[in-house]
């Protein structure tokens, strides 16, 4: 008999392309455009909820309210559970202020 989580999981891959790189891309809404959009958004019971906190939770369990669940593959799309990682805010921004910079370097290289 499957089970809710089994079910949530289901639901969710029935929307995922997986890539080469190992991603699982998101095909359903977004959280939009604005600053900070561009994060899965799907309904569950009524509620409109972040596919990314959905799948983390599914596989490894609760998420405490002052942590943030980090794409380490840098695509807020994906919800591989092997490319999300538990971190605290700051390190969350340190994160994607590197990557910021390391997209700006690579952009001037020739």
């Amino acid at each position: 008999m499957a089970t809710r989580r089994d079910d949530i999981i289901k639901k969710i891959m029935q929307r995922v392309v997986k890539t080469e790189d190992g991603c699982w891309i998101w095909q359903g809404p977004t959280s939009g455009d604005g600053r900070g959009g561009g994060y899965p958004r799907m309904n569950l019971d009524g509620q409109t909820v972040a596919v990314h906190r959905v799948i983390f939770t599914c596989f490894f369990g609760f998420i405490p309210g002052k942590k943030q669940i980090d794409h380490t593959c840098r695509n807020r799309l994906c919800c591989n559970p092997e490319h999300l990682e538990m971190v605290t805010h700051k390190k969350n921004q340190l994160r994607r202020d590197l990557a910021n910079r390391q997209a700006r370097t690579q952009s001037i290289s020739p």
